[in-house]
C-alpha cells in the first residue's frame, strides 16, 4: 500500500471513530432527558401494540382525568395525592408543589414524574390542560360507558363533527 493510501485510510478512520463517538455521546445524553408518554391504562396493563410496560424508577408522562373525590391534600405541606384514569384502571399521582390553577377533579392533566410502584407515580411537574372542547369521538364513546366520570360531568364534548 502506497503512503498517500495509508494515509488518506488513517484519516477516515479517525473522522468515522470520531463521528461515532460524538453520536454515542449524543444519545446517551438525551437517553436522560427523554419522557415517554402513557396513560393510566398503559402503566397497567401495557401498551396496546407490544404490552410494554413501564419499569419502576423510570421518568415518564401520564396523562388523564382527575378523579373525582380522590384529592387528598396534606394541611401542612404542600403534598397532593389524587387518582388519575382514562377508560380503564386508575394510577395514583403524588406531587409536592403549587398546582396550576386550571387543576380540579374531573379535569385532564398531565403530570411529569418517576414511576414508584405499578400505580404510584411520583411527580415533579403537573400541567392542567386548558381546553376540554375537544376530544377524540373513540375516546368520548368510551367514556360514557364509565361508571367513575361521565364526559359530560367532567366538561368533555365529543369533537364535532364537520
Amino acid at each position: 500500500m502506497n503512503p498517500r493510501r495509508k494515509q488518506r485510510l488513517i484519516t477516515v478512520g479517525v473522522i468515522g471513530g470520531m463521528v461515532i463517538s460524538a453520536v454515542s455521546l449524543m444519545l446517551f445524553a438525551l437517553n436522560d432527558n427523554i419522557d415517554l408518554f402513557y396513560t393510566p391504562t398503559e402503566i397497567v396493563q401495557g401498551k396496546d401494540e407490544t404490552g410494554v410496560k413501564p419499569l419502576v424508577g423510570q421518568r415518564l408522562r401520564i396523562g388523564g382525568l382527575v378523579v373525582e373525590g380522590s384529592v387528598k391534600r396534606n394541611q401542612d405541606t404542600l403534598a397532593v395525592e389524587f387518582d388519575l384514569m382514562d377508560i380503564g384502571p386508575t394510577v395514583t399521582v403524588s406531587y409536592t408543589g403549587i398546582l396550576p390553577d386550571l387543576f380540579r377533579e374531573g379535569q385532564g392533566i398531565v403530570a411529569t414524574g418517576v414511576l414508584q410502584a405499578n400505580n404510584m407515580i411520583v411527580a415533579e411537574e403537573v400541567l392542567a390542560k386548558h381546553d376540554e372542547e375537544y376530544m377524540p369521538p373513540e375516546l368520548a364513546e368510551q367514556l360514557k360507558g364509565i361508571q367513575h366520570v361521565k364526559p359530560s360531568e367532567a366538561g368533555l364534548n365529543p369533537a364535532p363533527s364537520y
